[in-house]
């Protein structure tokens, strides 16, 4: 994200995230870089290529200039290019043929480009884009409470300078068309700039902020991935995974974009497994499809009356074919014991020589269920001296010598005598005041 806006950072002021202090190719940090390999090699171009690619505030934009032979930027540099209200100041991310390429790809036309790179952007130049930057969070703050005071169901993402602090262009997010009229009044008035309003999607607004993904990366938006596809729950089928839209979705509340990433690999594996083989009959019941495995090439069944607590049968797909044509040929197999791969658990060190438990290994082991042992409370008897009470009762017997005492096992003719064992023994304020 740039050394101008990193975070973590020294009592020195240098940045400690990357540990290069902004020396390295990627401007401190990787982010929506594009690597200039033409630009390393010791080659001499008779003819070279007069569109470079200007990236703005750390990669969150590009676009493409015309490079006069008298401005003299290659890649890596700063330069101040034109803009059709005054100049802004950005890095070279790319020169030379591999702009054409890049041009190719995204399908921009050499003609449109209108806007030229007016020179090498110097220190004042520099100084000046440092504090444009530095305006941005605050002003960005106030815009959200103005948008806030005035009712608009808008939510104002971020703010970019233009180089010599003239234009400000607010990027929003909107679920549907805001009136900001009254809006770019206030903001004119409070900020002194010209304003440009710029509705974006929720996807360009997690590229633009940046943060973590759930695997612990970066997000692939902020980072590499500019061209955004759709994704749908099908490629969740597809995958085998748990419709949870708390799992599946991003920072942004889309579907993740990685979904996509190996979706053409498990299309390609769910044509070698059976269509319609949800349900295979045989004698002893229907057996319903549980998990298809895809990694493993096999299929889970289990009978229908047993559910998928019972015994699980582990199939290749070539035999859930064969069951499938018998059945309609309206034949049905004894069971599925002798059709179901056996899969034989790895053993330890040591015992090469024990025999595997098939079953143990097949089936889905059900643990008994658990008795609570409810403790019953016992009734305390009328004489039982149990605990304090007890204790209590042998001191006061000790401090009364000459007081009978009745056997262990004879029950007392008082039943509230336990009663007094709280109260102050009398017999030491006697034996005191004699």
């Amino acid at each position: 994200m740039g050394c101008a806006g990193c975070t973590v950072h020294k009592e020195n002021g240098e940045p400690a995230g990357c540990k290069s202090s902004g020396s390295c190719g990627t401007n401190g940090c990787n982010r929506l870089n594009t690597y200039d390999w033409v630009s390393t090699l010791d080659l001499w171009d008779v003819d070279p290529y007069e569109m470079v690619e200007v990236s703005f505030k750390n990669g969150a934009r590009k676009a493409f200039y015309r490079n006069p032979s008298h401005a003299g930027v290659q890649t890596g540099d700063f330069a101040v290019v034109e803009t059709t209200s005054g100049y802004d100041v950005g890095r070279v991310s790319l020169s030379g043929e591999l702009v054409r390429l890049q041009l190719k790809r995204k399908r921009v036309n050499e003609d449109s480009v209108l806007h030229q790179v007016l020179r090498k952007a110097n220190a004042r130049d520099l100084e000046k884009l440092a504090e444009a930057r530095a305006m941005e969070d605050p002003i960005m703050v106030k815009a959200r409470v103005i948008s806030r005071s005035l009712g608009l169901d808008m939510k104002i993402g971020d703010v970019e300078f233009q180089g010599d602090k003239r234009k400000a262009t607010f990027f929003y997010t909107a679920d549907g068309r805001v009136d900001f009229r009254e809006l770019i009044r206030h903001f004119a008035k409070d900020f002194r700039v010209k304003i440009e309003m710029r509705q974006i999607g929720a996807r360009q607004e997690s590229a633009r902020i940046g943060g973590l993904g759930s695997c612990g990366r970066e997000l692939c938006c902020s980072t590499w991935l500019s061209d955004f596809k759709s994704v749908s729950t099908a490629a969740a089928r597809y995958q085998n995974l748990a419709i949870n839209q708390a799992k599946l979705s991003g920072q942004c509340g889309r579907l993740k974009c990685c979904l996509n990433y190996e979706l053409d690999l498990y299309m390609e594996a769910v044509d070698l497994f059976p269509n319609n083989a949800d349900k295979l009959k045989t004698k002893e019941g229907v057996a319903i499809l549980v998990k298809t495995d895809i990694f493993r090439r096999l299929m889970f069944y289990s009978l229908e009356s047993e559910g998928i607590k019972g015994k699980i049968f582990a199939m290749e797909p070539k035999k859930v074919r064969e069951i499938k044509a018998m059945n309609d040929r309206g034949e049905f197999p004894q069971n599925l014991n002798d059709l179901q791969v056996i899969q034989a658990a790895k053993p330890s060190l040591g015992d090469e020589d024990q025999d595997v438990d098939i079953e143990s290994v097949n089936d889905v082991l059900e643990l008994p269920a658990e008795k609570r042992n409810k403790k019953k409370k016992k009734k305390r008897r009328p004489g039982d001296n149990s605990g304090q009470g007890q204790g209590q009762a042998n001191q006061n017997r000790s401090n009364n010598p000459n007081k009978p005492t009745s056997p262990p096992g004879q029950q007392p003719n008082n039943p509230n005598r336990n009663k007094r064992r709280n109260r102050p023994n009398r017999n030491d304020d006697n034996r005191k005041k004699e």
